[in-house]
């Protein structure tokens, strides 16, 4: 598994990124911190760079934590009773393929968070075959629960909704599987509310997090613009001009409305409070506007087929950026060397051609029929959960209805809180769903 994933780590050197990438380490050079992502991935490539002067150092260690998390799943399932062979062949196959192997080399917090997700199934299934948790169990999946909330902001949702389940699975041990949610859903907040503040780390901007309530406002103003008063206008023109907000009313992502030039940052931080008390009067008036525009962006989730309207609808994959300059200028990486370190230095020119070339087979020009199945999560989320309900049937094992449980709480969250058409948001359960084909397939067998 690593030495696959080693390979893409030496044609991506030191490896891609985006927009978001850059912004994890700007601020931590340029100041000041801002807990808006993951203040652990933050400071994990700003140790790299401070103490190698490169950022490698994350993406190798990605790829080391991918690979165990990966071989874990594989011997769980295969304890559980999944087929050896084909087991092993489908875990051997997905490094290769470029929404795991290229993303794996992703500076991305989201990379760590899949790892978590990864290995919390992993669990999950080693407990269903042993029937029943060990105090060890609780401890890894406290463990690995704290991390899903400490790399990802909506993580604690995503624990929650999985502990929720778990408690009706499992029939042993439930207090301390309470606790253990509890601590992961409460220090991820106590850290951005209390302690980080404390030590000089800035809390999210209001606008970062009610922005998908600004898409909602948005959507509902391009289309029932006759629900908003004269004073709401006003409002919102003194944020970004009216035509913004019409223009930034596609349910698919809220990026055509908040990250454009005309949209005022420090005025819309200013009166977030009303912005948000005009989505609630809107979720009272209007509660199934509301409702679809969250279920349209959230579609990454629910819906296994791309989405119609371009760009704003389509699935995101990867930058093709090589360098940092390309979103914060020149001037700003001159200006702060170690920004410098977002630049494509491929170990082998012919290795990163390669690379290349197969990424872009399976989401460039006339891949759209592969997309749904390499890129967007719902269709292996559901697969997932008529996997892990057939095991549970067919070998009368309750526990196994646990190996579901986190791809729930990460479906089910991504439904209800998401930006944008973004892949990596559901990429976990595309992984997972692969790897239980054929635990899917025994079962069906095994019942027949």
């Amino acid at each position: 598994m690593q030495g696959v994933l080693l390979l893409w780590w030496a044609a991506y050197y030191p490896g891609l990124f985006s927009r978001d990438s850059v912004l994890y380490l700007s601020h931590t050079i340029v100041g000041p911190w801002v807990s808006d992502h993951s203040v652990l991935y933050d400071a994990m490539l700003w140790v790299s760079v401070k103490t190698t002067g490169d950022l490698s150092a994350v993406t190798f260690l990605q790829t080391t934590a991918m690979a165990a998390a990966i071989t874990w799943l594989c011997e769980s399932l295969k304890a559980l009773g999944a087929p050896r062979r084909w087991t092993t062949a489908i875990t051997l196959l997905l490094p290769f393929l470029p929404p795991l192997g290229a993303f794996t080399v992703t500076f991305w917090k989201d990379v760590p968070f899949t790892i978590c997700v990864i290995a919390l199934t992993a669990v999950c299934a080693r407990v269903a075959a042993r029937r029943g948790p060990r105090n060890g169990d609780l401890l890894a999946l406290g463990a690995l629960f704290l991390g899903l909330g400490l790399f990802r902001a909506n993580g604690f949702l995503v624990v929650a909704i999985a502990v929720a389940v778990l408690l009706v699975v499992f029939r042993t041990r439930r207090v301390r599987l309470a606790l253990a949610g509890l601590i992961a859903v409460g220090v991820p907040l106590a850290l951005t509310s209390v302690v980080l503040p404390q030590a000089g780390i800035k809390p999210p901007s209001r606008t970062f997090v009610y922005h998908t309530a600004y898409g909602d406002v948005a959507v509902l103003y391009a289309r029932r613009p006759d629900l908003f008063t004269p004073a709401d206008l006003t409002l919102m023109a003194s944020i970004a001009p009216l035509e913004r907000w019409r223009k930034g009313g596609t349910c698919y992502t809220i990026n055509t409305l908040i990250w454009r030039g005309d949209f005022n940052w420090p005025v819309s931080d200013a009166r977030a409070g009303e912005i948000m008390e005009l989505w609630q009067r809107l979720l009272r008036e209007e509660p199934a506007l509301v409702v679809e525009a969250r279920l349209c962006r959230g579609s990454i989730a629910w819906h296994p087929l791309p989405n119609p309207e371009g760009r704003a609808g389509g699935t995101y994959h990867f930058s093709l950026r090589r360098h940092a300059a390309a979103y914060v200028g020149l001037e700003v990486v001159n200006q702060f060397p170690e920004l410098g370190a977002y630049a494509l230095r491929p170990l082998s020119q012919p290795l990163y051609h390669a690379a290349d070339a197969w990424r872009e087979v399976t989401y460039g020009k006339g891949s759209e029929a592969v997309d749904w199945l390499l890129y967007r999560g719902a269709f292996w989320c559901y697969l997932t959960y008529l996997a892990a309900a057939l095991a549970a049937w067919s070998r009368r094992n309750r526990y196994a209805l646990g190996i579901a449980t986190v791809v729930a709480g990460q479906q089910l969250a991504v439904m209800a809180n998401i930006s944008a058409q973004d892949f990596r948001y559901m990429a976990s359960p595309i992984f997972i769903g692969m790897m239980l084909v054929p635990l899917l397939v025994s079962s069906l067998r095994r019942k027949h």
